[in-house]
């Protein structure tokens, strides 16, 4: 049996497609694991499993590399775009993917398909919504305590929940020193993506991400638009902005209905096919 994968990345947020139209291997929270592991395993931020047609849609399914699945992904949903474009499943200028936070729409705004703009939905700052546990509010300006320092909070969903916290500097190790905490804490019963955000202007923001059931990531497209999104309903920022991440940059635009639209790269590494023995370690995961 062999078992092939296509590796990407968006913004140094790398992903390995798998098509289960091309692979007969089933995946598992288990072997997903292995396979995302960057000692033992291929290396990854994360995998992406389709296409898998539901209706009229193409559907894709965005798995973390602790084995859960993504309710959606900036990056992924747009990796995920170009892998059918090369793949030849899609010879439009668009494609609508279903992801488990429901409809994405992605446009191709070049020939490659390496440049791509994605609807990410509406923000909510609802915390029945994000989740956020207490009564039903708009979570903004909050204090929690994170690892016992408490931090002025910002919580939001663009279909999966984020943390967002402004600070005067940021860095990696600040993000994984709360990201530690925060992951985790008694308020986010869904677990929660945190970002730490630097204002640099009316139209710039920088961030350091620690996301949900992944740990450090150098980009985010769902963490760009979320902190964007939060940056603007603070009055922080205008509604177009450049996000700035370890990674790279992605332009954002918040439209007056709360609807976020994404527009960055995606970059193109190579195929991979696993090796035999692999291959039984992962089936036998599989059991």
């Amino acid at each position: 049996m062999n078992v092939t994968l296509e590796k990407y990345h968006g913004l140094g947020n790398d992903y390995l497609v798998f098509d289960p139209n091309k692979n007969s291997l089933e995946l598992t929270p288990a072997n997903i694991r292995l396979i995302c592991d960057r000692h033992f395993g291929a290396g990854a931020d994360g995998i992406l499993e389709g296409p898998v047609m539901d209706g009229n849609e193409m559907a894709v399914k965005i798995w973390n590399p602790d084995g859960s699945e993504a309710e959606n992904g900036g990056n992924g949903v747009r990796i995920f775009a170009k892998y059918l474009k090369d793949a030849g499943y899609v010879q439009k200028d668009h494609v609508m993917l279903m992801t488990k936070g429901g409809e994405t729409p992605v446009q191709y705004l070049n020939e490659e398909g390496t440049r791509l703009k994605a609807s990410m939905g509406r923000l909510s700052f609802w915390s029945d919504e994000i989740p956020v546990t207490g009564p039903r509010r708009e979570v903004l300006n909050e204090t929690m305590v994170l690892g016992q320092i408490p931090y002025t909070v910002t919580c939001v969903s663009i279909g999966n929940p984020h943390c967002v916290i402004w600070l005067d500097e940021i860095s990696k190790d600040l993000v994984c020193r709360i990201g530690e905490h925060s992951e985790n804490a008694k308020y986010f019963p869904d677990r929660v993506n945190t970002q730490i955000l630097k204002v640099l202007d009316r139209h710039n923001i920088q961030i350091e991400i620690y996301e949900r059931g992944a740990g450090y990531t150098l980009a985010s497209g769902s963490c760009g638009c979320a902190a964007a999104g939060a940056a603007y309903r603070m009055g922080l920022t205008d509604h177009n902005m450049y996000v700035r991440m370890a990674g790279g940059i992605l332009e954002v635009d918040i439209q007056e209905d709360g609807m976020v639209m994404m527009t960055g790269d995606v970059g193109y590494v190579g195929k991979m096919t696993l090796g035999s023995n692999f291959i039984e370690e992962l089936r036998a995961l599989g059991h």
